[in-house]
Order: C-alpha cells, then sequence, then structure tokens
C-alpha cells in the first residue's frame, strides 16, 4: 500500500483527495496536516466522508510515515513548506498549488496527456491549474501538429468551488446563485503555464492566448469554448484529436456535444471538436476538483509508483 501524507487538509481539493485515498484499492493515508483543525475529526470539515472515515487531522508528522506528500495549501506556500522541511530519500512530492508549474526545484509539471513518460520517473510533480487543464487540453493536438498559427480565443467558465473554500463576495450564494461574471479578462493566472508548454511543443507559436473566465452560478465543473484560425477540414481536425489522445487514460473526443454533467464527479476530460469557416472550434469539459486539481494528482501518483494510472478513479458521472 502507498502511504500518503497531505498538507493543507481542510480545502475543497484536500477534501476531494481524502475521499479518492479512502477509496484507493493500493493506498492509505498516513496522516492529514491541518493546524486549524488539529485534532478534529477529518468529517468535521469534509462532511461528505462521514462512514468512510475516522481519521484526525494533526498539526504535527513523520514525513518517514509516508510514500508521497500532497501539498493542498494555498499557492505561495508550497515553496515555504519545501523549504521548512526536510523530505527524506523517496518520499515523493505533488503539489496541488501553482508554485512549482514553471518546473523549478526538479519538479515536473504533471499533466500526463503531456509528459506522462516524464511523469513516471520523477520525484516531484507540480499539478496543473484547473483552467490550464481544460484550455491545453483543447490546444495540444494542434501545438504538436505544429497548426496553431493565429490568435487563440478562450472563453471559460468555472464552478464556485474554483474559487476555494474561503467565503467572498463572489462566492456567497446570494450573490452566486442566478448569476454569471467574467473576471481576470486577459490577465489569468494560468495563462503563464498554458504559453510555456504550447511554445515546448510549437517553438514558432508566439501569438496571444486571449483568455476571458467567468464564474458559474453552480458549484463544480468548468466548459470551456476554444477557437483559432486553423487550415484543417473538420474530418481531419477530429482525427488529429482522436489519435493524440487515443492512449490517453481519462481524456476522450466524442463526435457528441459536451456538457458538464458528463465530467462533473469524474476523472474525465471529454472534448468536442469541429470547423466553421476556418476555425477550428474545440470544447473542453471537465470537473475543475477532479481532472482540474485532486483526480490529476491521483492520476500522478499512479503513474509515479507504476500503478495502473486509472486506479481509484473509476467514478460514475453526475448525469441526473
Amino acid at each position: 500500500m502507498i502511504r500518503a501524507g497531505i498538507i493543507g487538509g481542510a480545502g475543497y481539493t484536500a477534501g476531494e483527495l481524502i475521499r479518492l485515498l479512502v477509496n484507493h484499492p493500493q493506498a492509505e493515508i498516513a496522516f492529514v496536516h491541518s493546524t486549524s483543525n488539529a485534532g478534529n475529526r477529518l468529517t468535521d470539515v469534509h462532511g461528505g466522508l462521514e462512514g468512510d472515515t475516522d481519521l484526525r487531522f494533526c498539526d504535527s508528522y513523520d514525513l518517514a510515515s509516508a510514500d508521497v506528500v500532497f501539498l493542498c495549501s494555498a499557492h505561495g506556500q508550497s515553496r515555504v513548506w519545501m523549504a521548512e522541511n526536510a523530505v527524506p530519500a523517496g518520499v515523493k512530492i505533488i503539489d496541488l498549488a501553482q508554485d512549482f508549474r514553471d518546473e523549478s526545484e526538479g519538479f515536473v509539471y504533471g499533466l500526463p496527456e503531456l509528459n506522462r513518460e516524464r511523469i513516471r520517473r520523477a520525484e516531484r510533480v507540480a499539478n496543473p491549474g484547473c483552467f490550464a487543464t481544460a484550455i491545453q487540453l483543447a490546444l495540444l493536438p494542434l501545438a504538436a501538429a505544429g497548426m496553431l498559427q493565429d490568435e487563440v480565443h478562450v472563453t471559460a467558465v468555472t464552478g464556485s468551488t474554483g474559487a476555494g473554500v474561503k467565503p467572498s463576495a463572489t462566492t456567497h450564494f446570494s450573490w452566486r446563485a442566478s448569476n454569471i461574471s467574467v473576471y481576470k479578462a486577459f490577465t489569468h493566472q494560468h495563462l503563464i503555464e498554458i504559453g510555456r508548454n504550447l511554445r515546448l511543443l510549437e517553438p514558432a507559436f508566439d501569438s496571444a492566448v486571449n483568455f476571458v473566465p467567468m464564474r458559474g452560478d453552480f458549484t463544480r465543473g468548468i466548459l470551456a469554448s476554444v477557437y483559432t484560425t486553423c487550415p484543417l477540414d473538420g474530418e481531419t481536425a477530429r482525427k488529429l484529436y482522436a489519435d493524440f489522445y487515443a492512449s490517453a487514460a481519462f481524456t476522450r473526443v466524442t463526435e457528441r456535444d459536451v456538457d458538464l454533467k458528463q465530467v462533473v464527479n469524474t476523472n474525465k476530460a471529454l472534448l468536442h471538436t469541429a470547423v466553421y469557416d476556418g476555425k477550428v472550434h474545440v470544447v473542453s469539459a471537465i470537473d475543475n476538483l477532479l481532472k482540474g486539481a485532486s483526480g490529476q494528482a491521483v492520476q500522478n501518483m499512479n503513474l509515479m509508483f507504476g500503478l495502473d494510472e486509472i486506479a481509484g478513479l473509476k467514478l460514475k458521472a453526475n448525469a441526473f
């Protein structure tokens, strides 16, 4: 059994990670750290785990008791934690924050559809951002084929859990319900990792990725609408995407229109392609807490430890 430790155990991503690990056939939880909740039962914070675990949060831990440690604290805290802790040899690290997505300090960018073999050999993995996952999956086949020849236009909407568990004015139910809004237009932090990886595949790509994120009035999921000028016809584009993701464990290209209910509560990414008047249009759908965060982290753990990539991730969509 793989022994997993979790640092920063009170947030949404940690709650989903715990849910996946307590049901994983080849993993067990060594500790869940939370200074503010130390001594409390996990179910006091993550009510959906009632009946699944009797574990309690801790404020101290032995890193040597774990084979892998997941960093689930706020952005910026992972670098602090790495600087303050001597990680024993052989203990792998998976960071769910944005701190090491630039692949500094020996981290590998953890998007399996891009870096599967590197992840298998990695000791440290930086999990991608949720928007970055949905958008990159919509663009990687074009970049790999050298077909990104113009600006890319993206509109994507996310559920309220994408903003984290800490309440704010724009996550309050009274504001979010029956509402939709734009935020961080053209400036979202995930553009950095998106641009970096697209240029790794297609170094000549120097056009803008014009990204307009939106807040939706639902709790979880991301739907991204992505288009760019492209000379491919519809069938050629569909085949390009189907071939690129033929060996992917969770990413599927479908001829049907896709919607959020097909992916929520799963680690799937569903893509639909079409061509209109010289533009290829890709719709990408993921669950922001699973394929966009904790599910992908477990997928990376599976790869790092030589397990079946889909172990512990056979989840049914909440389609009704």
